[in-house]
């Protein structure tokens, strides 16, 4: 069956048209847009009138892609959203804007059922990983998941409201954040994932969404997005760490001029994205971690 799924992230708006079929999933089309919903939400606890109009518009973009394009007519279009919406005290608002101006409803996702669909999603564009015990790491802008499962059986998972525009927004007071922000940053993730405990052992780490995917695009020398050269790669805590220090001295503009299209619209929040992926594998011991390109978008289609 052909289906459409859209996620409204904290930082990014994608959308995937795939077909499914015995719980897998073959990619057609996917679009991403970085219209930033959660800007100021972590200081205000609301959605501001010019980021819901900047998302509204790129749902109206999409809608119009999905009802234009006769070859990738879709069955059905489900769209979600998370952190920015769950934590903004104005989310009816944004959630009957939605409704209003293109007729969709959105299913806003707790933190709990984002891990868990991530999970499910992060799985669904890798092979081999049916037998092995996984660790999902999904990065947003506004909260980090983390699953657990032995091989396609999710065993557990939770949310934690740190994200890169979260924390950027939180730490960062300048463009160039000094060392004695970093290290505070720092110290606050350790420790929000230190009250945490990993309920299996002997596991592969996977990293999905924007931070990740970008640096594994980066890595692999790539002119424009391209899922299947993304899946199953391997990124390095040195080659993360390598980009911690360049990013800490670059400009944001500097940081997406050197690395577009990837870090298009993401130079701001990247080194926080970063340094929460660095101490995750701290955190899990791990050296290395694989890359999906899957997500809340593909897991919801086989939820």
């Amino acid at each position: 069956m052909k289906r459409a799924s859209i996620d409204i992230g904290t930082n990014s708006v994608l959308l995937l048209v795939a077909n499914v079929q015995n719980g897998r999933i073959e990619v057609l089309e996917e679009m991403q847009e970085v219209p930033r919903l959660g800007k100021g939400v972590d200081r205000d606890k609301n959605l501001h009138p010019e980021s819901q109009k900047r998302v509204v518009d790129v749902l109206k973009k999409y809608q119009e892609y999905l009802e234009s394009d006769t070859s990738i007519v879709a069955a059905e279009t489900l769209v979600t959203a998370t952190s920015a919406v769950r934590d903004a005290q104005n989310k009816d608002e944004f959630l009957h804007l939605v409704k209003k101006e293109t007729g969709w409803d959105i299913l806003l996702l707790s933190g709990n059922a984002e891990a868990e669909i991530s999970y499910c999603g992060a799985l669904s564009v890798l092979y081999g990983r049916d037998s092995v015990n996984n660790v999902i790491l999904d990065i947003g802008g506004g909260s980090t998941e983390i699953a657990f499962g032995e091989g396609m059986d999710l065993i557990d998972g939770f949310s934690i409201d740190m994200g890169s525009v979260r924390f950027t927004e939180r730490f960062f007071k300048n463009d160039l954040p000094g060392n004695e922000e970093i290290q505070s940053m720092r110290n606050s993730i350790r420790q929000l994932f230190s009250s945490q405990e990993l309920p299996i052992d002997h596991f592969d780490t996977i990293g999905v969404a924007g931070t990740v995917t970008s640096i594994a695009a980066i890595q692999e020398n790539l002119k424009h997005y391209e899922a299947a050269e993304i899946n199953g790669k391997r990124l390095t805590s040195e080659y993360i760490q390598s980009f911690i220090r360049e990013f800490s001295e670059l400009h944001p503009e500097q940081i997406e001029e050197r690395y577009q299209p990837f870090l298009t619209g993401r130079g701001d929040v990247i080194l926080a994205g970063l340094i929460i992926l660095d101490e995750f594998m701290s955190w899990c011991g791990k050296e290395e971690l694989i890359v999906s390109t899957g997500g809340i978008r593909h897991g919801i289609l086989l939820d």
